[in-house]
């Protein structure tokens, strides 16, 4: 039986995502670990995360998750960072007075701002949390099944500015745009919450534990 294994360093949001894949991963154990060796053996690989940057960084160098991620992304296997877990993959967060992150997608987490304003300049609440639009920039396994213009369930007060838009593959408005969705080989990474959104969520979830890691 093949495994996905959650990457728990004490950060995320493990039983709600642990609980989704587990109902849509067919003929796949779903195991909560911070084992490296159970993490290596393990077919697909979810690094969830959520709190501030500065604490999640520091527990995944204290425990060498950093390690573990760079060897499983460079491994080629199926990899999925969600919400925290997906700003920790870029380059560094303005949060906690600037924090450096793991680097693996070129790009910054910038601070929605205060105040935050949307066209007509009314004042937008920070975080933003609720139902939001994802536009799938680009095409993806990830999205297979899954209408243009879904919402999916946010909880954030930092968005990712990614440098590099052939990686963008959602994209979401809250006062500004904010790069939502990235993907690159067999890495991919979103803002929102999957596991909190509904049937949009479980099918993406779906499409991640059948994905075998290749875009085309």
């Amino acid at each position: 039986m093949k495994t996905i294994a959650v990457i728990d360093y004490g950060m995320g949001n493990l039983h709600s995502v642990s609980k989704a894949l587990e109902h849509v991963a067919n003929n796949q154990r779903v195991v909560v670990t911070s084992d490296p060796d159970v993490i290596r053996q393990a077919e697909h690989v979810v690094l969830p995360g959520v709190g501030a940057i500065r604490d999640c960084m520091a527990e995944i160098r204290r425990l060498g998750v950093d390690k573990v991620v760079q060897e499983n992304i460079a491994s080629g296997k199926p990899f999925l960072g969600i919400c925290v877990g997906y700003q920790a993959l870029m380059q560094d967060s303005e949060e906690n007075g600037g924090i450096p992150c793991l680097g693996h997608f070129d790009g910054h987490v910038r601070f929605f701002g205060d105040p935050l304003l949307d066209e007509k300049g009314e004042k937008l609440k920070v975080p933003h949390m609720g139902w939001n639009q994802v536009k799938q920039a680009h095409p993806h396994p990830i999205w297979q099944g899954i209408e243009d213009e879904t919402r999916f369930y946010f909880v954030h007060s930092y968005y990712v500015e990614a440098a590099n838009t052939d990686q963008v593959i959602g994209e979401t408005r809250y006062g500004k745009t904010c790069h939502v969705a990235l993907a690159q080989d067999n890495v991919v990474a979103v803002q929102f919450h999957p596991e909190k959104s509904h049937d949009a969520g479980l099918q993406l979830l779906k499409n991640f534990a059948e994905w075998d890691g290749k875009t085309a």
